[in-house]
């Protein structure tokens, strides 16, 4: 899933608006964001270069905060994954509904 989400265009098209997440590695927030997404795991956009195996943390304003771990890294992100559990199921597609979602006008 991480090497194919590397090759493929941004998610963002004018069916999918890419909110920004929070990554927490220690005590270094960094902004990320999703470019793709499965209970598998998350390939993020991000200035933040970890080592593999590093533990760390990633914040959706709406899917909430989940626990992963660096599984690659590349020149544009990192790949983080996730335990592939009911949490990591619920955290995708909470992200991915959300980030489909037109934010309400006022």
């Amino acid at each position: 899933m991480i090497q194919e989400a590397r090759r493929t265009s941004p998610m963002a098209t004018r069916w999918r608006q890419r909110r920004m997440c929070v990554l927490v590695a220690g005590a270094a927030p960094a902004p990320a964001a999703i470019r793709a997404i499965s209970a598998r795991g998350a390939f993020l956009e991000t200035n933040q270069r970890l080592p593999l195996g590093s533990r760390v943390e990633l914040s959706h304003p709406d899917a909430g905060t989940i626990v992963g771990e660096v599984s690659a890294v590349a020149r544009d992100g990192i790949g983080v994954a996730f335990a592939c559990d009911a949490r990591a199921v619920a955290f995708a597609l909470a992200a991915i509904a959300s980030d489909m979602s037109r934010p309400a006008q006022a």
